[in-house]
């Protein structure tokens, strides 16, 4: 992306009960006045790295063509890189701790990236705690206003940046394991599957804790949609992300399954299909 742009958008784990989030914005406003700014959300888990980095790559796609700020920063202050990456569709800024990896790729891939070390690109005082303010805010207004991304500071090689683990993929004669991904506030369970591992098996389907043989497994409805079960029973379908999802009919899949980021669980054909 070249120029001025029109859009900053905002991931954080900053919560909305303190100042964080208005300080990013307040950032933004005294030098970019007239730059938009969307909050995705400022509800990620504290520290939850890989569930902001899903929230992030799931949603800038549909965002127009900008400068993304991502803070779920456990490491802040410490020797982990502060970095901007440019991107086809525009570009991602924040901690070089894998949250920004999985969005550049759903915006065309690394095409360059800087460590964030100009102190003229930062705040006056930069705070050990506080990067978003400091660091990441004013490095996208300017962004947001055309400066040249170089001018951030020196350039970092793609492959250097920190990368989140592979989340767990296993393909199976009857069906797959996979780690939950992320659960979202309706108590949806998203699994790293693709939806195509879901595609070819039966109209019911078998779910449980991986390793546990029938053990707590439970039977769900192979569905499109929410409906396709009754109320109050499993369903497992393909989700807006393209990944496997299970969901209750009218209640909460991961109490039901009691599920959490990290849980592998299988899905495989039922006895009775």
């Amino acid at each position: 992306m070249r120029g001025p742009a029109a859009v900053i958008s905002l991931t954080t784990d900053y919560g909305l009960a303190d100042g964080f989030v208005a300080a990013c914005h307040g950032v933004v406003a005294r030098l970019a006045p007239a730059v938009r700014v969307i909050d995705v959300t400022h509800l990620v888990p504290p520290g939850d790295v890989r569930r902001g980095a899903a929230v992030l790559a799931q949603t800038v796609p549909h965002l127009p063509a900008g400068v993304h700020v991502a803070v779920v920063d456990p490491g802040v202050g410490t020797a982990r890189r502060g970095v901007a990456l440019a991107t086809p569709g525009g570009f991602l800024v924040g901690p070089d701790n894998g949250l920004l990896l999985d969005a550049a790729a759903a915006l065309g891939g690394v095409t360059a990236a800087v460590e964030l070390t100009n102190p003229g690109w930062l705040a006056p005082r930069v705070s050990a705690t506080f990067h978003g303010r400091d660091v990441f805010a004013p490095v996208a207004a300017r962004l947001a206003l055309g400066a040249p991304l170089a001018e951030a500071g020196p350039a970092v090689d793609p492959a250097t940046l920190v990368r989140l683990p592979e989340p767990v993929v296993e393909p199976e004669p009857d069906g797959f394991t996979a780690e939950v991904l992320t659960v979202d506030h309706f108590g949806n369970v998203q699994l790293a599957a693709p939806a195509d591992l879901l595609a070819p098996l039966p109209a019911r389907v078998r779910v449980g804790p991986a390793g546990d043989g029938e053990a707590g497994q439970r039977e769900a409805v192979h569905g499109r949609t929410f409906g396709d079960a009754p109320v109050g029973a499993l369903v497992a379908h393909a989700d807006s992300a393209g990944r496997v999802a299970l969901s209750v009919n009218g209640g909460r899949a991961a109490d039901l399954l009691a599920a959490t980021p990290g849980t592998l669980l299988r899905v495989h054909r039922s006895a009775r299909s």
